[in-house]
Protein backbone atom coordinates (compact mmCIF):
# COMPACT_ATOMS: atom_id res chain seq x y z
CA UNK A 1 0.00 0.00 0.00
CA UNK A 2 2.77 2.36 0.83
CA UNK A 3 4.41 1.61 -2.40
CA UNK A 4 1.13 2.44 -4.16
CA UNK A 5 1.03 5.96 -2.48
CA UNK A 6 4.71 6.96 -3.40
CA UNK A 7 3.92 5.74 -6.69
CA UNK A 8 0.22 8.04 -7.32
CA UNK A 9 2.71 11.03 -5.43
CA UNK A 10 5.57 11.04 -7.76
CA UNK A 11 2.74 10.62 -10.90
CA UNK A 12 1.20 13.82 -9.28
CA UNK A 13 4.95 15.39 -9.33
CA UNK A 14 5.34 14.79 -12.55
CA UNK A 15 2.00 15.99 -14.07
CA UNK A 16 2.74 19.42 -12.72
CA UNK A 17 5.80 19.48 -14.94
CA UNK A 18 7.68 21.57 -12.56
CA UNK A 19 11.81 20.39 -12.23
CA UNK A 20 11.75 21.48 -8.62
CA UNK A 21 9.75 20.30 -5.88
CA UNK A 22 6.31 22.56 -4.79
CA UNK A 23 7.78 23.26 -1.63
CA UNK A 24 11.03 24.48 0.09
CA UNK A 25 12.42 23.78 3.20
CA UNK A 26 10.69 26.83 4.48
CA UNK A 27 7.41 25.47 3.51
CA UNK A 28 7.02 28.56 1.03
CA UNK A 29 5.66 28.59 -2.51
CA UNK A 30 7.95 29.79 -5.43
CA UNK A 31 6.78 33.10 -7.19
CA UNK A 32 4.33 32.29 -9.92
CA UNK A 33 2.02 34.33 -11.68
CA UNK A 34 -1.34 34.31 -14.40
CA UNK A 35 -1.91 31.17 -15.70
CA UNK A 36 0.99 29.34 -14.02
CA UNK A 37 -0.82 30.59 -11.14
CA UNK A 38 -4.35 28.24 -11.89
CA UNK A 39 -2.43 25.04 -13.28
CA UNK A 40 -0.45 25.28 -9.91
CA UNK A 41 -3.79 25.60 -7.78
CA UNK A 42 -5.29 22.76 -10.02
CA UNK A 43 -2.42 20.48 -9.72
CA UNK A 44 -2.15 21.18 -6.08
CA UNK A 45 -5.73 20.70 -6.09
CA UNK A 46 -5.48 17.22 -7.18
CA UNK A 47 -2.39 16.59 -5.24
CA UNK A 48 -4.79 17.28 -2.14
CA UNK A 49 -7.64 15.28 -3.90
CA UNK A 50 -9.43 18.50 -4.86
CA UNK A 51 -10.77 19.76 -8.02
CA UNK A 52 -12.28 22.95 -9.43
CA UNK A 53 -14.80 23.00 -12.16
CA UNK A 54 -14.98 26.78 -13.44
CA UNK A 55 -19.03 28.31 -14.27
CA UNK A 56 -20.48 27.61 -17.51
CA UNK A 57 -18.64 23.96 -17.62
CA UNK A 58 -18.45 20.62 -16.99
CA UNK A 59 -15.57 17.75 -16.09
CA UNK A 60 -15.54 14.27 -16.94
CA UNK A 61 -14.50 12.26 -13.77
CA UNK A 62 -12.78 8.93 -14.76
CA UNK A 63 -11.89 5.83 -12.67
CA UNK A 64 -9.38 3.38 -14.06
CA UNK A 65 -9.84 5.06 -17.30
CA UNK A 66 -13.63 4.29 -17.16
CA UNK A 67 -15.96 7.10 -17.31
CA UNK A 68 -18.05 7.83 -13.72
CA UNK A 69 -19.83 10.80 -13.92
CA UNK A 70 -19.91 15.09 -14.90
CA UNK A 71 -18.53 17.13 -12.25
CA UNK A 72 -21.03 20.65 -12.20
CA UNK A 73 -19.32 24.05 -11.51
CA UNK A 74 -17.74 23.82 -8.12
CA UNK A 75 -15.50 21.77 -5.84
CA UNK A 76 -15.16 18.38 -5.99
CA UNK A 77 -13.51 15.59 -4.49
CA UNK A 78 -11.55 13.40 -6.64
CA UNK A 79 -9.26 10.36 -4.54
CA UNK A 80 -6.77 9.58 -7.13
CA UNK A 81 -5.50 7.37 -4.78
CA UNK A 82 -8.23 5.04 -5.57
CA UNK A 83 -7.66 5.45 -9.49
CA UNK A 84 -10.13 8.31 -9.99
CA UNK A 85 -9.35 11.41 -12.34
CA UNK A 86 -10.56 14.10 -14.10
CA UNK A 87 -10.36 13.38 -17.81
CA UNK A 88 -11.00 16.51 -18.98
CA UNK A 89 -13.21 20.24 -19.50
CA UNK A 90 -16.10 20.67 -21.73
CA UNK A 91 -17.71 23.90 -22.02
CA UNK A 92 -21.12 24.74 -22.08
CA UNK A 93 -20.85 28.59 -23.44
CA UNK A 94 -22.26 29.41 -27.23
CA UNK A 95 -18.93 29.03 -29.68
CA UNK A 96 -19.51 30.44 -33.22
CA UNK A 97 -18.11 28.96 -35.91
CA UNK A 98 -17.67 30.64 -39.34
CA UNK A 99 -17.41 29.10 -42.87
CA UNK A 100 -16.63 29.89 -46.20
CA UNK A 101 -17.70 27.29 -49.05
CA UNK A 102 -16.94 28.40 -52.70
CA UNK A 103 -19.77 26.60 -55.30
CA UNK A 104 -21.33 26.97 -58.21
CA UNK A 105 -25.06 28.55 -59.32
CA UNK A 106 -27.89 27.07 -62.04
CA UNK A 107 -26.19 29.93 -64.09
CA UNK A 108 -23.27 28.96 -63.94
CA UNK A 109 -21.69 31.59 -61.57
CA UNK A 110 -18.75 30.84 -58.93
CA UNK A 111 -20.13 31.84 -55.80
CA UNK A 112 -18.59 32.26 -51.76
CA UNK A 113 -21.17 31.55 -49.03
CA UNK A 114 -20.41 32.41 -45.68
CA UNK A 115 -22.23 30.83 -43.07
CA UNK A 116 -22.09 31.58 -39.50
CA UNK A 117 -23.04 28.74 -37.04
CA UNK A 118 -23.82 29.12 -33.52
CA UNK A 119 -23.49 25.75 -31.23
CA UNK A 120 -23.07 24.64 -27.90
CA UNK A 121 -22.92 21.63 -25.91
CA UNK A 122 -26.14 20.15 -23.84
CA UNK A 123 -25.66 20.09 -20.37
CA UNK A 124 -27.25 16.82 -20.04
CA UNK A 125 -25.58 15.12 -22.82
CA UNK A 126 -22.41 16.18 -21.40
CA UNK A 127 -20.55 13.12 -21.71
CA UNK A 128 -22.04 12.16 -25.16
CA UNK A 129 -20.39 15.77 -26.47
CA UNK A 130 -16.97 14.96 -24.86
CA UNK A 131 -16.92 11.51 -25.75
CA UNK A 132 -18.36 10.54 -29.33
CA UNK A 133 -16.57 13.52 -31.54
CA UNK A 134 -13.16 14.25 -31.19
CA UNK A 135 -13.32 17.21 -33.62
CA UNK A 136 -16.38 19.21 -33.50
CA UNK A 137 -15.80 22.36 -35.46
CA UNK A 138 -14.70 19.82 -38.17
CA UNK A 139 -17.88 17.80 -38.46
CA UNK A 140 -19.88 20.79 -38.54
CA UNK A 141 -18.13 22.42 -41.17
CA UNK A 142 -18.46 19.17 -43.02
CA UNK A 143 -22.40 19.52 -43.01
CA UNK A 144 -22.38 22.96 -43.79
CA UNK A 145 -20.28 22.25 -47.30
CA UNK A 146 -22.75 19.53 -47.68
CA UNK A 147 -25.82 21.43 -47.76
CA UNK A 148 -24.56 24.66 -49.09
CA UNK A 149 -23.25 22.65 -52.11
CA UNK A 150 -27.00 20.75 -52.69
CA UNK A 151 -29.07 23.61 -51.98
CA UNK A 152 -27.40 26.60 -53.94
CA UNK A 153 -26.75 24.76 -57.29
CA UNK A 154 -30.55 24.22 -57.74
CA UNK A 155 -31.01 28.17 -58.12
CA UNK A 156 -29.50 31.23 -59.94
CA UNK A 157 -27.41 34.17 -58.38
CA UNK A 158 -30.07 36.50 -57.86
CA UNK A 159 -32.09 33.88 -55.91
CA UNK A 160 -29.42 33.01 -54.18
CA UNK A 161 -29.03 36.53 -52.98
CA UNK A 162 -32.86 36.48 -52.49
CA UNK A 163 -33.32 33.53 -50.65
CA UNK A 164 -30.49 33.11 -48.46
CA UNK A 165 -32.42 32.52 -45.18
CA UNK A 166 -33.87 29.55 -46.52
CA UNK A 167 -30.50 28.31 -47.16
CA UNK A 168 -29.93 29.29 -43.51
CA UNK A 169 -33.26 27.27 -42.53
CA UNK A 170 -31.96 24.19 -44.99
CA UNK A 171 -28.43 24.05 -42.71
CA UNK A 172 -29.46 24.62 -39.49
CA UNK A 173 -32.16 21.57 -39.71
CA UNK A 174 -29.42 18.64 -41.55
CA UNK A 175 -27.17 20.49 -38.38
CA UNK A 176 -29.88 20.10 -35.53
CA UNK A 177 -30.68 16.59 -37.12
CA UNK A 178 -27.03 15.42 -36.86
CA UNK A 179 -25.63 17.00 -34.03
CA UNK A 180 -28.33 16.48 -31.26
CA UNK A 181 -27.36 12.69 -31.35
CA UNK A 182 -23.43 14.17 -30.18
CA UNK A 183 -25.40 16.38 -27.72
CA UNK A 184 -24.73 19.44 -29.24
CA UNK A 185 -27.45 22.35 -29.45
CA UNK A 186 -27.28 24.82 -32.79
CA UNK A 187 -28.46 27.67 -31.43
CA UNK A 188 -28.31 29.82 -34.74
CA UNK A 189 -27.65 29.34 -38.54
CA UNK A 190 -26.91 32.87 -40.36
CA UNK A 191 -25.96 33.59 -44.09
CA UNK A 192 -23.79 36.42 -43.62
CA UNK A 193 -22.29 37.20 -47.16
CA UNK A 194 -22.66 35.71 -50.86
CA UNK A 195 -19.73 36.67 -52.50
CA UNK A 196 -19.58 36.32 -56.26
CA UNK A 197 -16.60 36.38 -58.66
CA UNK A 198 -15.04 39.98 -59.01
CA UNK A 199 -15.70 39.86 -63.04
CA UNK A 200 -19.44 38.80 -62.14
CA UNK A 201 -19.91 41.21 -59.68
CA UNK A 202 -18.40 44.20 -61.91
CA UNK A 203 -20.61 43.18 -64.15
CA UNK A 204 -23.95 42.99 -62.36
CA UNK A 205 -22.74 46.39 -60.98
CA UNK A 206 -22.54 47.94 -64.99
CA UNK A 207 -26.29 46.16 -65.55
CA UNK A 208 -27.87 47.61 -62.35
CA UNK A 209 -25.92 51.18 -63.50
CA UNK A 210 -27.24 51.06 -66.62
CA UNK A 211 -31.13 49.94 -65.83
CA UNK A 212 -31.11 53.18 -63.75
CA UNK A 213 -29.58 55.33 -66.45
CA UNK A 214 -32.26 54.14 -68.31
CA UNK A 215 -34.78 55.17 -66.03
CA UNK A 216 -33.31 58.19 -65.68
CA UNK A 217 -33.26 59.48 -68.73
CA UNK A 218 -37.22 58.05 -69.25
CA UNK A 219 -37.77 60.08 -66.04
CA UNK A 220 -35.86 63.47 -67.78
CA UNK A 221 -37.49 62.93 -70.96
CA UNK A 222 -41.05 62.36 -68.84
CA UNK A 223 -40.19 65.85 -67.15
CA UNK A 224 -39.71 67.57 -70.31
CA UNK A 225 -42.67 66.65 -71.78
CA UNK A 226 -44.58 67.98 -68.82
CA UNK A 227 -42.72 70.93 -68.85
CA UNK A 228 -43.17 71.51 -72.49
CA UNK A 229 -47.08 70.67 -72.12
CA UNK A 230 -47.13 73.23 -69.04
CA UNK A 231 -45.43 75.90 -71.37
CA UNK A 232 -47.63 75.45 -74.39
CA UNK A 233 -51.42 75.84 -71.97
CA UNK A 234 -49.73 78.88 -69.95
CA UNK A 235 -48.86 80.29 -73.72
CA UNK A 236 -52.51 79.18 -74.78
CA UNK A 237 -54.21 80.86 -71.22
CA UNK A 238 -51.74 83.76 -72.13
CA UNK A 239 -53.00 84.41 -75.45
CA UNK A 240 -56.52 83.72 -73.77
CA UNK A 241 -56.23 86.50 -71.17
CA UNK A 242 -54.63 88.91 -73.81
CA UNK A 243 -57.32 88.39 -76.57
CA UNK A 244 -60.49 88.83 -73.85
CA UNK A 245 -58.46 92.37 -72.80
CA UNK A 246 -58.04 93.34 -76.26
CA UNK A 247 -61.66 92.66 -76.83
CA UNK A 248 -62.28 94.68 -73.78
CA UNK A 249 -60.15 97.29 -74.79
CA UNK A 250 -62.17 97.84 -77.65
CA UNK A 251 -65.56 97.32 -76.42
CA UNK A 252 -64.43 100.22 -73.91
CA UNK A 253 -63.43 102.23 -77.16
CA UNK A 254 -66.55 102.03 -79.25
CA UNK A 255 -68.57 102.64 -75.63
CA UNK A 256 -66.22 105.66 -75.11
CA UNK A 257 -66.53 107.02 -79.00
CA UNK A 258 -70.90 106.15 -78.73
CA UNK A 259 -70.83 108.42 -76.18
CA UNK A 260 -68.28 111.18 -77.51
CA UNK A 261 -71.01 111.08 -80.44
CA UNK A 262 -73.94 111.36 -78.58
CA UNK A 263 -72.66 113.96 -76.61
CA UNK A 264 -71.21 116.14 -79.15
CA UNK A 265 -74.51 115.78 -81.73
CA UNK A 266 -76.26 116.98 -78.55
CA UNK A 267 -75.06 119.97 -77.70
CA UNK A 268 -73.88 121.46 -81.40
CA UNK A 269 -77.08 121.61 -83.47
CA UNK A 270 -76.59 120.33 -86.89
CA UNK A 271 -73.80 117.94 -86.78
CA UNK A 272 -74.22 114.33 -87.96
CA UNK A 273 -72.40 111.26 -86.41
CA UNK A 274 -70.06 111.24 -89.54
CA UNK A 275 -68.67 114.55 -88.61
CA UNK A 276 -67.81 113.63 -84.98
CA UNK A 277 -66.60 110.46 -86.91
CA UNK A 278 -64.37 112.38 -89.07
CA UNK A 279 -63.37 115.20 -86.00
CA UNK A 280 -62.48 111.89 -83.57
CA UNK A 281 -60.35 110.70 -86.44
CA UNK A 282 -58.18 113.46 -86.95
CA UNK A 283 -58.21 114.18 -83.45
CA UNK A 284 -56.24 110.35 -82.78
CA UNK A 285 -54.05 111.06 -86.14
CA UNK A 286 -52.05 113.74 -84.64
CA UNK A 287 -52.19 111.69 -81.26
CA UNK A 288 -50.36 109.32 -83.19
CA UNK A 289 -48.18 111.62 -84.66
CA UNK A 290 -46.60 112.98 -81.94
CA UNK A 291 -46.42 109.70 -80.30
CA UNK A 292 -43.84 108.52 -82.81
CA UNK A 293 -42.17 112.42 -82.56
CA UNK A 294 -41.38 111.82 -78.95
CA UNK A 295 -39.45 108.66 -79.24
CA UNK A 296 -36.74 108.85 -81.51
CA UNK A 297 -35.60 105.44 -81.57
CA UNK A 298 -39.34 104.32 -81.58
CA UNK A 299 -39.95 101.93 -85.34
CA UNK A 300 -42.33 104.29 -87.73
CA UNK A 301 -44.73 103.27 -90.42
CA UNK A 302 -45.01 105.56 -92.83
CA UNK A 303 -48.77 106.90 -94.10
CA UNK A 304 -49.80 109.90 -95.57
CA UNK A 305 -49.77 112.48 -93.75
CA UNK A 306 -51.49 115.27 -94.79
CA UNK A 307 -55.36 116.83 -93.61
CA UNK A 308 -56.54 115.15 -96.59
CA UNK A 309 -55.58 111.48 -95.79
CA UNK A 310 -57.94 111.62 -93.04
CA UNK A 311 -60.92 111.45 -94.72
CA UNK A 312 -59.04 108.98 -97.17
CA UNK A 313 -58.31 106.56 -94.41
CA UNK A 314 -61.93 106.90 -92.83
CA UNK A 315 -63.81 106.84 -96.30
CA UNK A 316 -61.71 103.34 -96.87
CA UNK A 317 -62.57 102.47 -93.23
CA UNK A 318 -66.78 102.91 -93.96
CA UNK A 319 -66.19 101.12 -97.32
CA UNK A 320 -64.90 98.33 -95.96
CA UNK A 321 -67.31 97.97 -93.06
CA UNK A 322 -70.19 98.22 -95.51
CA UNK A 323 -68.80 95.67 -97.76
CA UNK A 324 -68.84 93.55 -94.81
CA UNK A 325 -72.01 94.08 -94.23
CA UNK A 326 -73.28 93.48 -97.68
CA UNK A 327 -71.68 90.05 -97.83
CA UNK A 328 -72.67 88.66 -94.57
CA UNK A 329 -76.61 89.61 -95.80
CA UNK A 330 -75.93 87.86 -98.86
Amino acid sequence: MLYRIKFNIISCYSDLNLEKPIFTSSQKLFPLSGSSNTVLDNKMGQLFCCVKVEQSSVAMKERFGRYQDVLEPGCHFVPWVWGTQIRGHLSLRVQKLDVRCETKTKDNVFVTVVASVQYRALAEKASEAFYKLSDTRGQIQAYVFDVIRSSVPKMNLDDVFEQKGEVAKAVEEELEKAMSNYGYEIVQTLIVDIEPDVHVKKAMNEINAAARMRVATNEKAEAEKILQIKRAEGEAESKYLSGLGIARQRQAIVDGLRESVLAFSGNVPGTTAKDVMDMVLVTQYFDTMKEIGAHSKSSSVFIPHGPGAVRDVAQQIRDGLLQGSHASHD
